[in-house]
């Protein structure tokens, strides 16, 4: 008669439980799979197809009790690892929905809003067509497979019971203010454009004050931002390699850390 013994049961537990949750952690934070657009139960599943088809090229994990506390403290470890993950795959999608927001103010077109389905929050449309925009590129370019791949090299570099470090968290925090300066600087041809427009409107209306600017201009700067958004639209491929780059590289870092 086969006899299974605590260590056993607990060895075989953590080779797929510990993973699972940082797997698991990863996709419900990272942007795509992450969405509301994707049901809690598919992103179940997506954990655990990744996490069995993982687990064997994965180093050893460590024994444990499995109804303990230090189960539940690295469960909690390897939550927040993938959730970290995940959030930085995040910067470089809200680099892309900021810079959307930021030219929409600056072209009049804030007003026009509609319910972002991934978010669930109303959002710009020039925003939204930004974030639709980086979510087919970094498919294209196989970002996603990318992300799993650092995935799993992680279980190496950042081994299961290894501990938290304060880095992991203050890298996140330094990241925030390279979102803002790179969706200014993503956007910065356009808002330059629209701002020589204002400008001539300006002087339109110091030449002839008798001129009713306000009944044209509006509906002239909205035009003239579209037309800049497609002239833009011509190098977009160009900004999102490096922007693409430099956070795929940053999470590999992240990775990484010691």
């Amino acid at each position: 008669m086969l006899q299974l013994t605590d260590v056993q049961i607990g060895t075989w537990v953590a080779a797929f439980m510990l993973p699972l949750f940082r797997v698991a952690a990863m996709l419900m934070a990272m942007p795509i799979f992450g969405t509301t657009l994707v049901s809690t139960r598919i992103r179940l599943y997506f954990s655990l197809a990744i996490t069995v088809a993982i687990a064997p090229s994965l180093p050893p994990m460590p024994a444990f009790e499995v109804l303990s506390l230090q189960t539940l403290l690295l469960c909690a470890e390897q939550a927040i690892i993938g959730a970290l993950f995940g959030l930085s795959l995040q910067l470089l999608f809200q680099v892309f929905l900021i810079g959307g927001q930021i030219l929409a103010i600056q072209m009049g077109m804030a007003f026009a809003s509609m319910v972002d389905p991934a978010n669930g929050v109303s959002t710009a449309v020039v925003g939204q067509f930004f974030s639709m925009l980086v979510t087919l590129l970094f498919l294209s370019m196989n970002g996603h497979l990318v992300a799993f791949e650092v995935l799993v090299e992680s279980f190496t570099t950042l081994p299961v019971g290894g501990g938290l470090l304060v880095n992991h968290f203050w890298d996140l925090a330094t990241r925030l203010g390279w979102v803002f300066g790179a969706s200014v600087l993503l956007v910065l041809p356009a808002i330059a454009a629209l701002l020589v427009v204002n400008v001539a409107f300006g002087v339109m209306t110091r030449a002839a004050p008798q001129l009713n600017i306000f009944s044209i201009g509006f509906p002239l700067i909205l035009v003239m931002g579209m037309v800049i958004l497609w002239i833009t639209m011509a190098d977009i491929l160009n900004q999102y390699q490096p922007l693409a780059s430099e956070a795929l590289q940053w999470l590999r870092e992240l990775a990484r850390a010691r």
